[in-house]
């Protein structure tokens, strides 16, 4: 959910923009001071607000600040900022699952300190969103993973169908400190704003030992090396780097040299060629090696398409065919993995330890989950995947609904589908398709 800023931040957000975009080389030079200013930070907290988050390591909650008092809490925020007493606390860190069966680490700061770091992208954003590469899709205003996904599709039909599929290792961790405040400094010559980041950047990081013990860790001080993922500011800096991989593939020619045009979303990213995928994988290697990010060699692949295919952004790209003539096309389609990893999620809404939740409850929630799915997953070639899901979501809650009731299963005359769809209201992602198209 976004949020619409005041009058007064969007004047000034426009004002930071403008100027940018007009004057390539200026440096910005009196950006602190707008930190602490009410409504930008006003603002920051709304935005936080909205995405909510489980608390830091001083378990404060957005609760317990209206409680409080938010319009005293966010005063003395901007008192500690104008005075420079502002100090950020330790990011917790926990690790989420990955579809891979691995954990992602994830940092979660203090509120105080999101807020503080929103009201820093705040000011940010709109000076680098003049320079970031029309190549990059992620978290920036007006742009999303889906037109990054059907940018590499237009790329495929127009001919640019070698392809290297690139992966970096760790990337988020791996991004060095001095490289990459020297492309924030670029722009920014407030020394104040300047030290601010380079804080965060060195924050420790605090989570649990295997005997649930906390222990902080100073590795990105230590090493120089990695940003605060989960952090408001992380995206941004994270655009920042990658833009200069991607400016200097196209100030060395690659882009002509070699006929490429590459699609970027945060550290997912694929170069599409026309004959020179081989090449183009050899010299990227090279520029990230230089940009000290490195490539992970058994994920990154080439590849001809259609007669292979590669996964980006949870879509699979290749030979795609016409369900109602058969004809061949190059094409997207939901991924197998993303596919699978619903339907474990559905079968996991749907186990008996949840048979006490009321029926309208648990449609509700079947609901969303396909919901948010299809809003993503809407592009191209759906049908088969919409099916599956279709029909592994009736099955599941057919067999709730028997272990609910008491009922044998299957249950098919009991719980038809007609009852599942008319009755209780469970979305037909295939059936909202067709209407979709008609």
């Amino acid at each position: 959910m976004s949020l619409t800023p005041p009058p007064t931040v969007g004047k000034l957000q426009t004002t930071l923009h403008s100027k940018a975009k007009s004057a390539p080389n200026y440096r910005f030079y009196a950006l602190y001071d707008k930190m602490y200013r009410r409504d930008v930070l006003a603002f920051a907290y709304a935005r936080c607000r909205v995405n909510d988050g489980a608390p830091g390591v001083d378990g404060q909650t957005f609760d317990d600040i209206e409680t409080y008092g938010r319009e005293r809490w966010l005063d003395e925020l901007a008192e500690a900022l104008r005075n420079q007493t502002y100090h950020p606390e330790p990011v917790r860190r926990v690790f989420i699952p990955k579809g891979d069966g691995k954990q992602r680490p994830l940092g979660i700061p203090c509120l105080r300190d999101r807020v503080v770091q929103m009201a820093a992208v705040l000011i940010l954003e709109p000076i680098f969103e003049a320079d970031l590469q029309e190549e990059q899709y992620a978290y920036r205003p007006d742009r999303s993973a889906l037109d990054a996904v059907r940018q590499v599709e237009g790329l495929l039909k127009r001919g640019y169908t070698d392809v290297v599929d690139a992966d970096l290792s760790g990337y988020f961790d791996s991004i060095p400190h001095a490289e990459l405040m020297r492309s924030v400094a670029r722009r920014v010559s407030d020394g104040r704003m300047l030290r601010l980041i380079e804080t965060w950047l060195e924050t420790p990081v605090e989570e649990l030992d295997d005997r649930g013990h906390r222990r902080r860790t100073t590795r990105n001080k230590d090493e120089g090396r990695g940003t605060p993922q989960g952090s408001p500011i992380s995206p941004l800096l994270a655009n920042i780097y990658m833009r200069r991989f991607i400016l200097g593939w196209k100030r060395a020619g690659h882009d002509q040299k070699l006929a490429t045009r590459i699609v970027n979303y945060a550290d997912d990213f694929v170069i599409c060629c026309r004959s020179t995928a081989a090449e183009a994988r050899e010299r990227m290697q090279a520029m990230m090696s230089k940009l000290r990010l490195t490539v992970h060699e058994t994920k990154t692949k080439t590849c001809r398409v259609p007669d292979e295919t590669f996964d980006f952004l949870g879509y699979t790209f290749g030979r795609c065919f016409n369900r109602r003539t058969g004809r061949a096309y190059v094409g997207a389609r939901p991924s197998k993995k993303k596919i699978q990893r619903l339907c474990r999620e559905i079968s996991e809404l749907t186990s008996r330890r949840w048979a006490l939740l009321p029926v309208e409850d648990q449609v509700r929630r079947l609901n969303r989950k396909l919901t948010g799915w299809r809003n993503y997953f809407s592009h191209g070639a759906v049908s088969r995947a919409y099916q599956v899901i279709n029909y592994h979501t009736e099955n599941r809650l057919r067999r709730w609904l028997c272990e609910k009731h008491k009922e044998p299963k299957p249950g098919y005359t009991r719980f038809p589908g007609r009852h599942l769809y008319q009755d209780l209201g469970l979305v037909a992602l295939r059936r909202q398709l067709v209407a979709a198209r008609t």
